[in-house]
């Protein structure tokens, strides 16, 4: 019998411009590394490369706001919190890959990055990218052909493609992106859905993680908050940070080498106008404070592709129990704010000067909490964030403030406090 034969290395030209195999995961440097032959392949079909022009080209491809920025105007500070969120994550991530870009066009200067195989001619089709005057010049006018210009408009796709890629996750250098030999072309057509649905509605939490499991995983999946995959897990970035301050719309991947398979997170009640509710005026006073509260998070067992998760907080042996699918819903309609003078754009009220209720009453509760009739104020100082992240999910989500200590608070320096106030409806 004769020795198996290594497989042989793939062709390279037309649309395969890499030996990747079938799948891969990447993270976002790596990724960038590994589409640097299409630049070096540009830089080597130019008669006069000029540097500086394809420096300002990545600037105007992946800033905000300029005739070649490739995102939607939709996004800009007038926008609702998704998409300022999302606005603010553009801009960081395209500073860097441009300055990532600027490091690499240096290196190439001096440092050829060779093509693994020979020189590269490609077919890169059109995908609307708008170049600056000068590079349009640089890349149809000085090079005599089209060999750099199909170079370049590959290599500025995928640069865009792995901007929109990481958008959704705060803390994206450590994302592994699913690759392929089409590079990071298979989130193409769920890309489109999302900056579709950001740029002509209010983008659900929902669209987020889908677009954020295409990208990790490359499959759709049940809508939920949240989503496991082998290797790790991918939930809102405030399950691992301060309610006050974190994301209200970002996740997070957390590697767990031991985590198989897919299942998608999803709230225990799926309308939770459905949901049971206590009157906060049922609530015993707040009296003694029932001393820091202990919380973690605890998942369910996977069934038919999703899961359910809680934060259990524990005080003297007893367990209160709240779904965190409804915490983050709690924590996404809060508004925030940090002194008496700080209210949110959407017009987060103060307190009314109800009355302080026991956070341990809070999360004993049947149901939710219902301000109706009156504020409430719950007084979390000195517990840690999970516990009240599980305070955010036992209040309806009515004009929920979350605010810490200002001038308003002068004697609690540490303070965290929770006003329910009830005066129309909740944010969705």
């Amino acid at each position: 019998m004769l020795p198996a034969q290594p497989p042989a290395a793939p062709v390279l030209g037309g649309s395969r411009w890499n030996t990747f195999p079938a799948t891969s995961s990447m993270t976002a440097r790596a990724f960038f590394t590994g589409v640097e032959p299409l630049l070096q392949g540009t830089v080597d079909a130019l008669r006069h490369p000029d540097f500086d022009v394809l420096r300002a080209q990545i600037h105007a491809t992946l800033g905000l706001g300029t005739r070649e920025a490739s995102l939607p105007p939709a996004i800009g500070p007038g926008s609702a919190a998704a998409a300022r969120e999302l606005g603010a994550q553009a801009e960081s991530i395209g500073g860097e890959l441009a300055s990532w870009t600027a490091e690499a066009l240096d290196r190439l200067r001096t440092h050829r990055t060779p093509p693994p195989a020979g020189p590269l001619v490609v077919r890169s089709h059109c995908y609307g990218h708008l170049l600056t005057r000068p590079a349009a010049r640089l890349l149809l006018d000085q090079a005599g052909d089209t060999v750099a210009m199909q170079l370049y408009n590959e290599w500025l796709h995928q640069i865009v493609l792995l901007r929109d890629a990481l958008l959704p996750f705060a803390g994206w250098r450590e994302v592994p992106l699913l690759v392929t030999p089409t590079g990071l072309r298979h989130t193409e057509q769920a890309r489109d859905r999302f900056l579709t649905e950001l740029l002509v509605r209010r983008i659900r939490h929902s669209s987020i993680v889908d677009f954020a499991r295409h990208v990790v995983t490359g499959a759709p999946g049940p809508a939920g908050y949240g989503f496991d995959t082998d290797g790790g897990t991918v939930l809102p970035a405030v399950v691992a940070g301060p309610p006050r301050t974190a994301p209200g719309h970002l996740l997070t991947w957390r590697p767990d080498p031991a985590a198989t398979g897919t299942a998608a997170y999803v709230a225990e009640l799926r309308d939770y106008y459905a949901a049971p509710r206590t009157p906060a005026d049922q609530l015993p006073p707040a009296t003694v404070a029932p001393g820091p509260l202990t919380a973690r998070v605890v998942t369910g067992p996977a069934v038919d592709g999703t899961r359910t998760a809680r934060i259990e907080v524990t005080h003297d042996g007893t367990t209160a129990r709240v779904d965190l699918g409804q915490a983050l819903r709690g924590h996404r309609f809060a508004h925030r704010r940090t002194t008496a003078a700080d209210t949110s754009a959407a017009g987060a009220p103060a307190a009314d000067g109800g009355g302080t209720v026991d956070p341990w009453a809070v999360l004993r509760a049947p149901g939710l909490v219902s301000a109706r009739g009156g504020g409430i104020t719950v007084d979390a100082t000195g517990q840690d964030d999970l516990v009240v992240l599980a305070l955010l999910g036992r209040l309806y989500p009515d004009h929920v403030v979350l605010r810490s200590p200002g001038r308003d608070d002068p004697d609690r320096p540490g303070g965290l406090f929770i006003d329910a106030h009830l005066e129309g409806p909740a944010r969705q």
